[in-house]
């Protein structure tokens, strides 16, 4: 069943906040931005046509209340609700809060976002599915005498992952079994912090992997893959840098990885926009699924540079009951395009974050540019917040020349008043091997050191 949205509550803040904006707009619906007061005069406050509060600063009173948001979209008279990333955007409950107030809610439903939210059921499913998983437990271990059990049988080293995790949160690495019991304890103590859920899983470790993923959309009947992303440059499993398509597949691999992603998304009867995560293996030219995210992922830019095709305008379409617009045959990549998240951290201080206000402001721009940002002069950047400032993505017809222009990209944006990331992005763009595409998921952490070296 259709049904239009004609005023979209937006309930998030920052980039991604005006990024909804904008796309909801070319559809003629009207918006209502729901913030908290440390964002009455942000970049997406300024553009809504209308601003809610949703509450004072802290996210836990404002972005995260899920009483308080819903309360703010049915004042707004909204018909859709957009989560866009991180806050609630992978919440169930939220999810069926917004259904059972009679509120379209774009994203996928509250039972798959529940299904895919718990790895372990997700893991479940894309063995059903017949999408290769990591060796692994069955589903959570309950202790550690299970989780040894479990290590025994798919061989050191192991990963704990918290089976209600994201984020790179609640994850801990074991070589042997003492080392397996002794963090046991911590990762069922971290997963219970941060998500209210202490269950674990066990997986195989891949040590050197390539983080991988795919974009699809689907309908609730039939999906589509908009090609994949590498994302393997990540401090902290917080990704920096992200290209497409990944320098690390072959033809027959990315045809069998979008496959994969497709068939999992059809059998759980998906509707929306969302990502299938992969561990990849190049030594062996195995992937391994990971995750599921269902929602739009930060680094959507480099998908729609590569085949055009408007990830966010979609996920609002599709959130109204209407069916998929393209047919695989549709989406052709093109060229290659790489993303550098701008952030108010200063590299040569152990990425201390710097929020400040925001002075002189030079955005690049150019053939085969885009930046997605929120800052204009005299902003005040909140302290509240993730320090995401910028996204600079530049496209190519090859992934050298993306390279260049995105290093000279990078030399035109320039923020004053606040430190930023930048400076790392230049030295990682000269970095040999990530020129060459010969990185893998603990790369950066293990060049850190040298690599700010040659900041200047």
């Amino acid at each position: 069943m259709q049904r239009s949205i004609k005023t979209l509550f937006v309930a998030n803040r920052g980039e991604i906040a005006v990024r909804i904006i904008r796309a909801a707009q070319e559809l003629g619906m009207r918006t209502v931005l729901g913030c908290s007061t440390a964002d009455e005069k942000s970049l997406a406050a300024q553009m809504a046509d209308r601003v809610l509060m949703v509450g004072p600063a802290p996210a836990a009173k404002s972005y995260l209340n899920i009483s308080a948001v819903v309360a703010a979209a049915r004042e707004a008279g909204a018909d859709g609700v957009h989560p866009g990333y991180g806050f609630l955007s992978e919440n169930a409950e939220f999810a069926k809060a917004v259904n059972d107030a009679g509120i379209v809610f774009v994203g996928p439903s509250p039972k798959a976002i529940s299904l895919m939210g718990d790895k372990a059921q997700a893991r479940a499913c894309a063995i059903a599915a017949g999408v290769p998983t990591v060796p692994g437990s069955d589903g959570v271990v309950e202790d550690a005498a299970e989780a040894l059990r479990a290590a025994v049988r798919v061989g050191f080293p192991v990963m704990l992952k918290a089976a209600a995790g994201g984020g790179g949160r609640g994850i801990r690495i074991a070589n042997d079994p003492a080392e397996l019991e002794s963090q046991f304890g911590i990762a069922t103590r971290e997963a219970q912090s941060a998500f209210g859920y202490g269950g674990l899983y066990l997986e195989r470790f891949v040590g050197k992997a390539r983080h991988v993923e795919v974009q699809i959309l689907a309908d609730g009947e039939r999906a589509i893959h908009l090609f994949e992303r590498e994302c393997s440059l990540q401090r902290r499993r917080q990704k920096l840098i992200e290209e497409a398509p990944a320098p690390s597949l072959n033809g027959e691999v990315r045809e069998k990885m979008c496959a994969a992603a497709v068939a999992l998304a059809e059998a759980v009867q998906y509707r929306g926009v969302g990502t299938v995560e992969y561990l990849y293996d190049e030594n062996t030219a195995e992937f391994f699924f990971i995750e599921m995210n269902t929602r739009v992922q930060v680094e959507h830019p480099v998908t729609e540079m590569i085949t055009g095709i408007d990830i966010v305008r979609e996920s609002l379409r599709l959130a109204t009951g209407e069916p998929l617009r393209y047919q695989q045959s549709d989406v052709v990549l093109r060229g290659a395009a790489i993303e550098c998240r701008i952030n108010a951290e200063d590299p040569l201080r152990n990425f201390m974050p710097g929020p400040g206000t925001v002075g002189a402001l030079r955005l690049p721009a150019g053939p085969g540019l885009r930046v997605d940002t929120h800052l204009y002069e005299g902003y005040a950047v909140p302290p509240y917040y993730d320090s995401l400032l910028a996204k600079v993505v530049a496209w190519d017809t090859s992934r050298g020349e993306a390279i260049e222009r995105m290093k000279r990209a990078l030399t035109e944006f320039d923020v004053d008043g606040l430190k930023t990331t930048k400076a790392l992005h230049l030295a990682l763009l000269e970095d040999a091997s990530i020129r060459k595409g010969n990185y893998h998921t603990g790369y950066l952490e293990e060049n850190l050191t040298e690599i700010v070296k040659r900041i200047v």
